[in-house]
């Protein structure tokens, strides 16, 4: 939704980024800022402060940078809407009720009753674990030693042996037939009438990111079939685009997400603190869900069942994860079965032992396909090489990626590294077509050109002494700062300073994407360095502009090729530099 910019000004003016840094974050005041750990990145030293003044903050470790939103964005893997939501809340800002036309209002709040009942049917399954006739459900979730503590964070319940309590609970609460079956809590036929979806079963409570309750998960109580019953898709779930446990793993630090396969795999990690276990809702891992996980993680690892169909679907996930720009490691359960056994029975050490030694999604890939072959027979291991050789070629389209990859597989399995790379090429000669990676949507983080240094060390310039703006705001406009941010920011920045008043936050709140104003943050955050005497300050701020023009100049020039219109436009540039470079800007009475 989107929210008017005087509103979202209040807002962040209304929370101080100190105060809501403070309540995630250990910091103390030195000097004119606040320091303390970072939150987004390991280290031991502090280097992540929080400017008051400014309302901003900025690890130097890191490069992490931004206002209050920012943070929280990060901090709670939130979208721009829904930090500017929770700050609101926060600070008692009402917001403005979205504008909608009557038939998404009419969806809106059908959305909401479904929402709604979902929230109470949780409560009823909840306290029905917990009394008399919730014996054998709470005798089930004792013996696989779920603490009180981790049952009441998952809200795990129980639905009873008689078929119609639910229904009859819900109607008694005002809903009607219609709802109860439209959220997949209830179903009716000619035999039974209206009855219960699920019953006799210990029921898990799906939640979305937002810790909003949208489905659920049963398992049978004894040899019932289904053993596990799912919610069917209602229009506030869709399984190929959720996944189990995630509103907990997202704001996980583990710097990673382990993907299991069952419900009681998560919270049996999540129990022995491995937080960032989430798993599929009884289908198999979409490229939805991969995508929803690349939000939160570039590092994947598979707890799947060590099992034949267990290994299928880890060879499956690692496709998708591939083609979604991820990276995958398979965590190895052996002798037991799933992360459940595992942790029972070797304690959470030694599982993360086996995540430190988390393989390489390819060798493991290769390392199932050898067993295909026998390889004490020359022929079979000659074919097998040759199955590597096409893998390379047809996983890795990159060449230096590639030969990367073959020289460790080379070393691994002993086999001449020459000797590969010449099956590779008679495997590339053969008429193999090498696929291009789909692009994952995630950019590396590049190193700052001198050019971007120039552009961010300036405006921060004239952040620290606005008053140099107005000595040069004749030879600069917000188009000598190519890059769309930095663009953005000095025409918010130089229309602050034309009022004498400048607002850092204000101008990164311009930003939705965390990305952006990661990278809107970083102007307010440049420093030029030790400058000890007033000459060395005016010809090191000289140097900058002269460069930031220069470069501007050149694009100019380079895109105006040709056209005979634009002349004039290069001329005036040309002489505007040349200015630049004969006057002397005095910093008299700034400094």
């Amino acid at each position: 939704m989107y929210y008017p910019d005087e509103i979202i000004e209040e807002v962040r003016e209304k929370n101080n980024i100190v105060d809501v840094v403070g309540e995630r974050v250990r910091i103390q005041k030195k000097g004119s800022s606040y320091f303390g750990l970072c939150p987004f990145h390991n280290e031991k030293s502090p280097s992540f402060s929080v400017n008051e003044p400014r309302q901003i903050f900025h690890c130097f470790g890191c490069g992490a940078s931004g206002n209050v939103f920012t943070f929280l964005m990060k901090y709670e893997n939130m979208t721009f809407q829904e930090a500017v939501q929770a700050l609101a809340e926060r600070a008692g800002v009402k917001l403005p009720e979205q504008e909608q036309s009557p038939q998404a209002k009419q969806a809106s709040n059908r959305r909401a009753q479904l929402l709604e009942i979902c929230k109470e049917a949780a409560k009823y399954f909840y306290v029905s674990l917990r009394e008399e006739r919730g014996a054998q459900g709470m005798e089930y979730f004792r013996k696989r030693q779920l603490t009180d503590e981790t049952m009441q964070r998952f809200g795990l319940g129980y639905s009873h042996k008689t078929s119609s309590d639910l229904c009859k609970y819900l109607k008694s609460k005002g809903y009607d037939d219609k709802l109860i079956i439209e959220a997949g809590l209830g179903t009716f036929d000619e035999r039974y009438g209206m009855h219960d979806k699920f019953w006799n079963r210990v029921m898990f409570p799906i939640q979305d990111q937002n810790h909003r309750v949208i489905g659920f998960g049963g398992r049978v109580m004894g040899d019932g079939e289904p053993k596990y019953l799912n919610s069917p898709e209602t229009p506030i779930f869709d399984k190929s685009r959720n996944l189990y446990g995630l509103n907990y793993a997202r704001s996980s630090r583990a710097g990673n997400i382990i993907l299991c396969e069952g419900y009681m795999d998560v919270i049996a990690m999540h129990q022995a603190g491995f937080t960032q276990a989430v798993a599929s809702l009884g289908t198999a891992f979409t490229e939805g869900q991969a995508n929803i996980l690349r939000r939160y993680a570039q590092n994947i690892l598979l707890a799947y069942d060590s099992d034949g169909p267990g290994v299928k679907a880890a060879l499956r996930a690692i496709g998708i994860l591939r083609e979604c720009g991820l990276s995958g490691k398979i965590i190895h359960m052996e002798p037991y079965k799933d992360p459940d056994e595992f942790i029972k029975n070797l304690g959470k050490d030694a599982f993360q032992e086996r995540i430190d030694k988390a393989e390489n999604s390819f060798f493991f890939e290769i390392r199932i396909m050898g067993r295909e072959y026998h390889m004490d027979d020359p022929d079979e291991k000659t074919r097998y090489y040759h199955a590597i050789a096409k893998k390379l070629i047809t996983t890795f389209p990159e060449e230096v990626e590639r030969e990367n990859y073959l020289q460790a597989v080379a070393a691994e399995f002993t086999i001449g590294t020459d000797q590969l790379r010449k099956l590779v090429l008679q495997e590339a000669s053969a008429g193999i077509t090498v696929p291009q990676r789909p692009r994952s949507g995630i950019q590396k983080k590049d190193t700052d050109t001198s050019a971007v240094k120039a552009e961010k060390m300036l405006l921060s310039w004239f952040t620290d002494v606005p008053g140099l703006y107005k000595k040069v705001r004749k030879y600069l406009t917000p188009d000598d700062f190519p890059d769309p941010v930095f663009h953005k920011v000095a025409e918010k920045l130089f229309e602050q300073l034309e009022q004498d008043q400048v607002n850092p936050a204000s101008i990164i709140s311009t930003f939705e994407a965390e990305e952006d104003q990661r990278k809107a943050g970083s102007v307010f955050n440049a420093q030029v360095g030790d400058l000890k005497t007033q000459q060395d300050k005016e010809k090191a701020f000289q140097d900058l502009l002269c460069t930031v023009k220069k470069n501007s100049y050149e694009q100019l020039s380079a895109s105006l090729a040709g056209d005979v219109n634009a002349l004039g436009k290069l001329i005036e540039g040309k002489k505007m530099l040349e200015e630049l470079n004969r006057i002397h800007i005095s910093m008299d009475d700034l400094l």
